[in-house]
This record gives C-alpha cells, structure tokens and sequence, in this order.
C-alpha cells in the first residue's frame, strides 16, 4: 500500500509536508510524522523518515505518544475553567446619567 502511495505524492505535496513539519513544535512534529507513516502502512515509517529528514525512532516514538493519548479532551486545556475575560456588570455597561 505505502509503494502505490509514495508513487502517487508528487513534489509539491512532498514540500508541503516539508513546509508545515518545520513549522510544528517537536511533539507535534513526532504526531505529524507519525499520523502520515501509519497511514502509508508498510514501508511508511521509513519513507516519512526520509521525506521529512528525521529518525525513524522520532517517529516510533510518536506512534506510543499517540497510543497513549488521552480520552478527555478537557486534559490538556489551554485555560484553566473561569479563566477569560469576565462578563461586564450592567454599571459598567450603562453607567447613570447624572
């Protein structure tokens, strides 16, 4: 499956992938790589490995990290809860006219 796949990816698609690997943290970079090796199935390690010029074990690595994540998508919250901008009291929002 991965061979008729790799065939099949043209170098705009292979510069693109480029592209938005570098921009990704590390973590998300090892899950990127990861996500795109499991898909390609056999062979699919290897070649993203190549393609995007990191270790075959930087990728391994994300396919556990991925095995691992997670149920509860609250986990990983950027904010905490009642964090944010709280809502105006009607003073504020209509102060008297004097």
């Amino acid at each position: 499956m991965a061979i008729d796949f790799i065939r099949r990816l043209d170098q705009e698609t292979k510069q693109k992938w480029r592209g938005f690997y570098a921009t990704l943290s590390e973590k998300d970079q090892r899950r990127f790589a990861a996500i795109e090796a499991t898909q390609l199935g056999h062979g699919g390690i290897k070649y993203v490995a190549q393609l995007l010029r990191c270790s075959t074990r930087t990728i391994e690595r994300g396919i556990a990290e991925l095995d691992d994540l997670p149920n509860d998508p609250a986990e990983g919250r950027v904010r905490r809860p009642g964090a944010g901008r709280k809502k105006r009291s009607l003073q504020t929002r209509q102060p008297s006219r004097i």
